[in-house]
Formats: structure tokens, sequence, C-alpha cells
């Protein structure tokens, strides 16, 4: 493991979610085989409607669960978090009893309505392993996340692969407990190790807790019900505006793009905000940010061009022909993805900074921006222009953030920019093999030898990155 601390801990956290990603790596070409991208359209639809309600399942508060010193103070915020999850859970279930039909007509998939009972039950799910996930940043108990995130990965391709003859249930089963795998590990830990504070909870201690922190359900609230919107809404989006089978391809497309977001960003995005708290406190909050940026540019450009050049071939060879389409919106995406990959760990400042105002007002525009941009592809019934236009504003909408969260941690402009351009210049020499074969030739057959040089090449440039960081 690396000496450094915050190398060491982003290792740990990013080792567990890489061997979990392994297993859905290898189990998506057999998944894509087993079922249509229909079946996957109605996952991408029900994944996007537990997603749009899950991040504020606890209202927030579950994000404020590091920033106390004592953790008495910051038990209370736990109980007040599960005690909102359980609320919210309960409400979802008397409005998938009463409205779920609606529901699953309004989103152009009715086959959807006789599964939309499994809504709650993902609800909770999410919302309890949240809650436990912030203590675990918390007591830095990063070995234990990591665990679960490779326990979280097994589980859900497990039962997509065991149960596939029963049909798209199986999906969306095997997502609930994808989702809930490792809750009660969390759990135990933080009271194992913590029940003297979780003994002295009290309902006064709770409701302090609520004011205390009130900017989170107030402006956090909002803010993360609009960024979750704004990547929940697409799948939503495709397919009551055009197919449900364009939702599935979507989604398959946006879950390899955002593989390295959750391999290695949302890692660091964790260990980020452990420490940027003690940063600012200490006024070295600038080059933290700085530094973190750099390596994000360095590690997200190159897999980013190689999509952008043979998106449907690799897309085609690796899931199937009925596939491609994927490969197609992944050329367009990897602009917007690569951005995403870059901002979203240092997003955190928003809490840290104590901006959700800011936050809210970002991801409100955001969401405006996306919505719009789908709504004109389907008023020309162009399905790859609305994809198109879709990563084209997400992207500029996330160049902004960038530029903001560099000027609000005391950096210079220049720190934006000069990164990217630089992994750009780098990507384009490690990518070189497979640009000369595109321009080169129109034969398949040297795809994989091009592809494989480019990859070992790419390979050695994260270990010299990897080295540093040793």
């Amino acid at each position: 493991m690396p000496k450094n601390r915050f190398a060491r801990s982003v290792s740990i956290l990013s080792g567990g979610t890489a061997a979990g990603q392994g297993i859905v790596v290898l189990s998506s070409p057999l998944l894509t085989r087993l079922y249509s991208p229909e079946d996957f359209g109605m996952l991408a639809v029900y994944s996007s409607l537990l997603g749009i309600i899950g991040v504020i399942s606890s209202l927030r508060y579950q994000m404020a669960i590091p920033l106390p010193e004592k953790d008495e103070e910051a038990s209370n915020i736990v109980v007040l978090s599960l005690l909102i999850v359980l609320a919210m859970s309960l409400f979802a279930a008397i409005i998938v009893t009463f409205w779920g039909k609606s529901i699953a007509t309004l989103v152009n998939t009715p086959a959807l309505a006789g599964y939309l009972w499994l809504f709650p039950l993902g609800l909770l799910a999410m919302g309890i392993y949240d809650v436990f996930n912030y203590w675990a940043i918390r007591t830095k108990s990063f070995t234990a996340i990591a665990r679960t995130k490779l326990t979280q990965s097994a589980s859900m391709v497990a039962i997509q692969l065991a149960g596939y003859a029963l049909g798209p249930v199986t999906l969306l089963v095997g997502w609930i407990f994808g989702q809930a795998a490792g809750t009660t590990s969390l759990g135990m830990l933080a009271i194992r190790h913590r029940w003297a504070a979780f003994r002295a909870v009290r309902i006064r201690g709770v409701m302090q807790a609520a004011a205390r922190y009130k900017r989170f359900p107030i402006f956090s609230t909002w803010s993360g019900a609009f960024n979750n919107a704004g990547v929940q809404l697409p799948p939503l989006l495709f397919a009551a505006l055009f197919s449900v089978s364009i939702a599935g391809i979507y989604i398959l497309a946006h879950r390899v793009l955002a593989m390295p977001m959750t391999l290695i960003g949302r890692a660091i995005a964790d260990v980020f905000f452990s420490h940027a708290a003690d940063a600012r406190r200490e006024n070295r909050l600038a080059p933290l940010v700085a530094g973190i940026h750099e390596k994000l540019a360095h590690i997200g450009m190159p897999p980013a061009l190689i999509l952008m050049l043979a998106g449907p071939e690799l897309f085609t060879m690796v899931f199937g022909a009925n596939w491609q389409q994927a490969g197609e919106f992944a050329q367009w995406m990897a602009p917007w993805i690569y951005l995403v990959f870059v901002t979203s760990p240092l997003s955190m400042l928003f809490s840290v900074l104590e901006k959700q105002a800011q936050g809210m007002i970002f991801q409100g525009l955001l969401l405006i921006v996306r919505i719009g941009s789908l709504l004109i592809g389907a008023f020309y019934s162009d399905i790859l222009f609305a994809v198109a236009l879709f990563s084209a504003t997400s992207a500029m909408c996330y160049l902004g953030l960038l530029v903001w969260i560099v000027r609000a941690s005391g950096n210079m402009l220049k720190v934006s920019w000069a990164p990217s351009l630089k992994a750009l210049a780098w990507a384009c020499l490690l990518v070189a093999p497979l640009a000369v074969f595109k321009v080169a030739s129109d034969d398949s057959f040297f795809l994989l030898p091009a592809l494989f040089i480019s990859v070992m090449l790419i390979a050695g440039r994260y270990m010299i990155l990897l080295k540093k960081a040793w």
C-alpha cells in the first residue's frame, strides 16, 4: 500500500470497487445475451425512478454525518437519517399501491406495473446503506466500505445470472440485493465500535441535529434531487419519447462510460470529503483540489479518447451486434462523462464550504438544460441528435462547474484547463496506434492489435502515475 495516507485510502476503496466492477464487466457480455434491450430498458426505468427518489430518502442528512467533531452528535444524525428513510419507504409503498399502473404508463413501460412493489424495498435498502456508508466515511473505515463494494457487485450479478429464466424481474431483484449488500456489516461496525455514542441518543438530540444541519434538507436535498434527476431522467425520457429498447441501449452505454467514475471517482470523492474539512481549517484546500484534479484528468482522458475513436466497434465486439448503437451513443457521451469524472469528486466542496445553495442552483440549471436538449431531439425524431445535444450541453455545464470549484478552492483559473490539456496531449500519444488503425484501415482484423497496443501504453502510463502516489 502507498505510504501517503490519502493515496492509501483511495487505493483501498478503488481496489474494492475494482474487484466489484471486474465482476460486472466479466458478466456484462453474458447478461446482454441473456436479456434483451427491452429487459435492460425496464431495469433502466426502475433504477432511474429509484435513483431519483433514493437520493433524497434521508433528506440528505446523511451527508452531515462526517462533519461533527463529536461522535455523540454524529450518532444523532444517523438515527435522524434512518427514521426519515423508513418514513419515505412507507410513503413510497402507499404511492405504488394506488398509482403504480399510472406511473408505469407515464414512463411508457406498462410491463413495469407488475413489479413496482419492489420499489419501496429498493428505496429502504439504498437509504440504509447510504447512511451507514457515511458513518464509515466519518470513521475512515475504508476497508469495510471496499468489502461492501465487492459484495454488492457479486450479489447483483449472481442473482441476475442464476435467475435469468424468470425474466426481467430478476434484473430488478438483483439490483435491489446489490444495493442492500454490505448494509449489515457497516451497521454492525458502527454500533460495535461506537456503541456508547449510540446509547446516548435522545429525541432531543435528534431534534437538535435536525435544526443544526437544516441546510442539508433545505438546499442539498434539492441539489441532490436535481443532480440525480439529471442522471436518472434520461432513461425515463428515452423510454417515454422514443422506446424502452432505446432506454436499455442508453443505460448500457452510460454504464460502460461511468465505470471509471464508479471505480475511482467515487473512491476519491469519499476520501476527499473526509479530508477536505481538515484541509480547509489548515488552509491547504487549494493544493489538495489542484492535485486531485490533475490526477483525475490523466486517469480519465485515455479511456474517453478510445471510446470516441472506436465506440461502435468495441461495443459490437464485446456485447454483440444488437448493441452497436450503444457504441455510437458512447462516442458522443465520452467528453461529457470525462468532465463528470473530473468534477464530481471535487463537487463535495459544496458541502465542505457549506455552499449548498450554489450547488442547488447548478443542479437545477443542469436539469433544465438536459430536459430541454432531449425534448428538442424528440421534436426532430432523431435519437442520435438527441444524445449528441444532451451530451454537449451537459459537458458545457460541467465545465462551468469545474471553473467554480477551482476558484472557490482558492486556485488560479488556469487550474481549470491546464491539467486537461496536458492529459489530452498524453492521451493522444497513448492511443496513437488505434488512431492510425482508424485512419489507415477499415479491416476489423487489425482493431484488436491496435487496441491492445494502446491499452498496454495506457497501462504503463497508469503504473507511472501510481508509482508517484506511492
